[in-house]
């Protein structure tokens, strides 16, 4: 179970990325906004970030107009590993190396093709599971 959240400035992503789950079959809970109007971002992300902690859901995407300010508000979270990313190779690495559990997406950065294309490189990819990894995201869990 993915659950899905945005500011104003990753509404309109938002919508396409909602559309593109459905079409897949991918089970997801919207935790909005829904519609374009004004919402701040750590309210959003902290909610999204809730649900994954907790376990309603396994993963996560925030969306805001670069997804700058929903990775920061995320990473804030203990248990959080939130990645920012722009393209399909950092999607599948955060995956492999970092068992990012939450992807940002910047919604004035990347249009509807590309974005489609990080979140299957993302949701596609599982964790390596190697020692080195775990040890490294150990240390980076640690700094909480």
């Amino acid at each position: 179970m993915i659950v899905i959240g945005c500011d104003h400035g990753g509404y309109e992503l938002k919508e396409e990325i909602t559309a593109y789950l459905k079409e897949k079959n991918i089970e997801f809970k919207d935790f909005g906004i829904y519609s374009a109007e004004p919402a701040d971002y750590p309210d959003i992300a902290l909610r999204v970030c809730e649900a994954v902690v907790n376990g309603e859901c396994e993963k996560a995407i925030l969306i805001c107009g670069t997804g700058i300010g929903m990775s920061i508000a995320a990473n804030k979270v203990k248990g959080i590993r939130c990645a920012l990313c722009g393209d399909v190779y950092s999607a599948k690495m955060t995956r492999l190396h970092n068992d990012s559990n939450v992807l940002a997406l910047g919604g004035r950065v990347i249009g509807k093709g590309l974005c489609v294309e990080i979140i299957e490189a993302w949701l596609g990819t599982e964790f390596s599971g190697e020692e080195r990894h775990i040890n490294r995201i150990r240390k980076v869990m640690s700094i909480e």
